[in-house]
């Protein structure tokens, strides 16, 4: 169902992987059925951010001198002496501590080496953050169940970051050892190889020998010595150090593995605490809308009641002395009763409006347009109603979207789209403003929406680019309305 509303009014138009680390190649933001579902809704060039420097060598090329190279390799190097001293310090205390369990000794032992291991755990993961710019959220801390050495060490013996963190030292140690002698035997072979010509120039002769020597022993040996043996000597080291970053990349992947899911926080832990954190987010949401219903209630109607009943007063004493005054303040009484309860009906339709209970979503969102100062498409496409406190997000969602069209996008038309994807509840506002608009400020209006709608497991996605367009997407869980 498609409806036009709002005045037409004259504007001025202005014509922009859990182991990615966060350095995006182009910065384009993928979209498709899997994610948002209707891509036409968005067009192809949704989401895409031109730009960046131009480059004088192919990445191939120059991969071997970028800094993330080096940095990787760094990483690789560090870890064979930091998987030496992890594993031996986790074998030493496991070991003492399974052995010292026949006495009152192994358990605090064991408590000691697993705590002592959380923060070596730490310390890898400011390492995989520092060198491979891995972010690993920090696992769930201890809670212990009551104060006390003993309720501590039982904490920590329950703990399952505390075995992870065991086993990651035990497993990491031997991958160390294999990736370290791999990065360091590719690494020094290609650029040996490669730089064979300049050495063989400024050393013509060392030890007796003629050159490289390819093969042979003292008697029988063949050297690398002729031009066209120096320069396949080269190439093949050429190839070989732009393949090392490529082989280096592929042994940081797998310790980003190990990081992730051994020293981050598990999938259950993790959802505790965004569980917390959405119930904060909830809790002060609620708190500061009793206060905003307290705020206008003081100032609006109670404010208005009051001056009622004054007035009241005052043309009850003057009843009989001047019925005429009285009969005009009576009547400019009733005027503000009137005007009284249609701010109580505003901040009830600000609560809850009971066309959206009554009718729905299209009803609902067609009100708000027809309010908005600019003219408002809504187009809403459910077979069947969602769940009223998901209706009740969708609404307040668009209401505050269309509110910042009015007052800040300086926009001729908007739209309004509403549809289901399979479990999830779509909602998209496009304006044809000045764009600029952006949801990563921490005092904005886009960014406390995107608080309250991450805190019911939703998602804001916004696509501003200066001069326009302006494409807001919203999407919420879907639950049926309850029969």
């Amino acid at each position: 169902m498609a409806t036009q509303y709002g005045q037409y009014r004259e504007h001025d138009r202005f014509g922009d992987d859990p182991f990615q680390d966060g350095r995006s190649e182009d910065g384009r933001f993928e979209d498709g059925p899997g994610l948002f579902g209707r891509q036409d809704r968005y067009g192809p060039e949704y989401g895409r951010r031109d730009g960046g420097r131009r480059r004088l060598l192919p990445t191939g090329l120059r991969e071997p001198l970028t800094a993330r190279h080096w940095r990787e390799l760094v990483y690789i190097l560090l870890g064979l002496p930091i998987g030496i001293m992890l594993f031996t310090f986790t074998i030493t205390m496991l070991s003492l501590g399974a052995g010292l369990l026949v006495t009152f000794l192994g358990i605090p032992v064991l408590a000691a080496g697993l705590a002592a291991g959380r923060g070596f755990g730490a310390m890898e993961r400011a390492r995989a953050r520092g060198l491979l710019g891995l972010e690993v959220a920090d696992p769930e801390p201890l809670r212990p169940r009551g104060r006390g050495a003993m309720a501590w060490m039982a904490a920590v013996l329950k703990s399952g970051t505390s075995w992870r963190q065991a086993l990651y030292a035990v497993v990491q140690f031997p991958w160390a050892v294999f990736s370290f002698c791999v990065a360091v035997t590719v690494w020094s072979c290609g650029w040996t190889m490669l730089t064979y010509p300049l050495w063989f120039w400024v050393f013509p002769m060392y030890g007796g020998q003629g050159g490289l020597q390819l093969y042979g022993d003292e008697q029988h040996s063949v050297y690398l010595d002729n031009p066209f043996e120096i320069t396949v000597t080269a190439l093949v080291g050429l190839l070989i150090t732009l393949a090392t970053p490529w082989i280096v990349r592929a042994l940081t992947t797998v310790d980003r593995l190990l990081v992730h899911g051994l020293l981050g926080p598990s999938s259950l832990g993790a959802r505790v605490v965004e569980l917390e954190s959405d119930r904060g987010v909830v809790v002060d949401t609620a708190s500061a809308d009793l206060r905003r219903i307290e705020r206008d209630l003081h100032d609006g109607a109670q404010a208005r009641l009051v001056a009622l009943a004054m007035d009241l007063g005052l043309a009850k004493e003057k009843l009989r002395e001047d019925p005429r005054a009285a009969a005009r303040m009576v009547g400019e009484a009733h005027g503000e009763v009137k005007t009284a309860l249609q701010e109580l009906r505003d901040l009830a339709r600000g609560i809850h409006p009971a066309v959206l209970t009554d009718r729905g979503l299209d009803a609902a969102l067609s009100a708000v347009a027809s309010r908005c100062t600019v003219p408002v498409r809504v187009e809403v496409d459910l077979v069947e109603r969602p769940a009223p406190a998901i209706e009740g997000i969708a609404y307040f969602t668009v209401s505050e979207l269309l509110q910042n069209i009015s007052k800040h996008s300086g926009a001729r038309s908007a739209s309004v789209d509403v549809w289901r994807v399979e479990n999830r509840l779509m909602l998209q506002v496009v304006d044809d403003g000045v764009g600029g608009a952006d949801a990563s400020g921490g005092g904005s209006g886009l960014a406390g929406l995107a608080g309250r709608l991450d805190a019911v497991d939703g998602i804001l996605v916004v696509d501003s680019p200066v001069g326009g367009p302006t494409r807001v997407t919203a999407e919420l869980p879907w639950r049926a309305e309850a029969v």
